[in-house]
């Protein structure tokens, strides 16, 4: 875990649930103002096609979105910067409201298949597609879908959870990956079955 995450979500609240839960606690000292994303968490933003983040409305409700796209959709534009493009959704506003109410954001990143998650803290905010075009034709993954917004987050810190309660579960993709090369070898026995059975038997010949 980078010591800054730490620090950030040890409030006096966490710790005075250690102390009655565990007999004590364990404050965290003052480290530097952010931690960098490194090669690992970067290879790992880079490989998901989904994510979670959370934000927190002005009456202080947590509220947790879910975003979803082709692989490499969540940019790592650097080791402090994660960006992704924001398509036209169900004209709620939710998460681009209370972001220009508070910018603090936390996302959740998932590798089932992997047994693997990665928490992020950051600040965000929100740029609007029709003031800066130019930068958002670079997020753009789908051309048929309407981008709105581009949302851009400056990386506080990161932790990597246990994985011991994560369910493995996989994609279409995963499962199409590991089942087609099994169904080629299917198709190519069944081949040699149905030529065996078209061809005629050999007679059989008398030995002296």
């Amino acid at each position: 875990m980078a010591r800054k995450f730490l620090e950030t979500i040890s409030t006096p609240a966490a710790l005075r649930a250690q102390e009655h839960f565990y007999g004590r606690s364990r404050p965290v000292a003052a480290s530097s103002d952010y931690d960098p994303l490194g090669p690992t968490e970067a290879e790992f933003i880079a490989a998901r096609d989904s994510f979670y983040m959370a934000t927190v409305t002005e009456t202080g409700w947590p509220y947790v979105q879910h975003r979803g796209g082709p692989p490499g959709f969540l940019r790592v534009l650097g080791p402090t910067t994660l960006a992704f493009a924001d398509y036209e959704g169900n004209h709620q506003m939710v998460s681009t409201g209370n972001l220009a109410g508070d910018r603090r954001v936390a996302l959740f990143l998932m590798d089932y298949a992997h047994r693997r998650r990665l928490k992020v803290l950051g600040r965000a905010r929100v740029i609007d597609a029709r003031e800066q075009p130019d930068l958002v034709a670079q997020f753009v993954v789908s051309p048929q879908a309407h981008v709105e917004r581009v949302v851009e987050i400056e990386v506080l810190s990161f932790d990597w959870n246990c994985p011991q309660h994560i369910t493995p579960r996989f994609t279409a993709e995963e499962i199409a990956a590991v089942v087609e090369p099994l169904r080629r070898q299917i198709a190519e026995l069944q081949g040699q079955l149905a030529g065996a059975a078209a061809r005629p038997p050999q007679e059989e010949t008398d030995h002296v």
